[in-house]
């Protein structure tokens, strides 16, 4: 599976590269998303096949643990935005098509892309230096096919009620607005599309809105609740 996606992304962000017919806003971020999946994936699947070939007793240290959390948390955190931006592209496609070339320019779409990263970036560096300024017991090796967290803030010999609280914080902002930017600029589109008084007006856009996105956004974040919802069951 691993190789699979690694991959089909890459054949996804080359294909887009050479194919001078997709360089399009659309096609620019879904490439750039990609090749964020690449290393998404990257950041995660080599330690758990280790520790699925050792049956568990692959241990991480303290300092790969925290390199291996920022990388998971900035690239997810820029997955997340990324769909919203480009639920932000449709919307301005759908809803507004003449003035679309106008307002999704490549300035701003490298502007956007640019600010996914920045925003990954200020989200994940104050969390993972704020978990790891915490004491650790004498134990400093953790036991799991990723650095999850909650795996961390039980090796500490402190309080971690402000990281938990951190934790919450971030992952709200990260799950939760992006979430809220898609569903409403969605709400929009059928709208904007259920409007649209001509058959072929329906067919032309109901499968660029349902085969560009809607597979796309799902797939994330019910990936993003499987890893966070036992962490919070952890924490509580």
């Amino acid at each position: 599976m691993y190789l699979t996606s690694l991959s089909g992304n890459a054949i996804i962000a080359v294909t887009v590269q050479i194919n001078h017919s997709l360089h399009t806003p659309m096609y620019f971020f879904l490439a750039n998303l990609a090749v964020l999946e690449i290393f998404y994936t990257s950041s995660i699947a080599p330690l758990a096949l280790e520790n699925l070939l050792s049956m568990g007793k692959t241990p991480v240290c303290i300092t790969g643990c925290g390199t291996q959390m920022f990388f998971f948390v900035f690239l997810g955190g820029v997955d997340c935005v990324l769909f919203a931006v480009m639920a932000y592209d449709r919307f301005i496609a759908i809803c507004y098509p003449l003035r679309y070339t106008l307002i999704v320019n490549w300035p701003l779409c490298v502007e956007l892309m640019v600010g996914s990263l920045v925003l990954g970036f200020l989200l994940s560096l104050p969390l993972t230096i704020l978990i790891f300024h915490l004491p650790f017991c004498n134990n400093s090796k953790i036991y799991h096919f990723y650095c999850d967290m909650p795996a961390v803030m039980r090796l500490a010999c402190a309080d971690t009620h402000v990281h938990q609280t951190a934790l919450y914080i971030i992952s709200f902002i990260v799950l939760g607005i992006p979430l809220s930017v898609i569903s409403i600029s969605y709400v929009f589109i059928v709208e904007a599309i259920l409007q649209i008084q001509s058959a072929e007006g329906h067919h032309q856009a109901f499968p660029n809105l349902l085969l560009s996105h809607l597979s796309g956004p799902p797939a994330v974040w019910l990936h993003q609740l499987y890893i966070l919802v036992p962490q919070f069951q952890l924490l509580s």
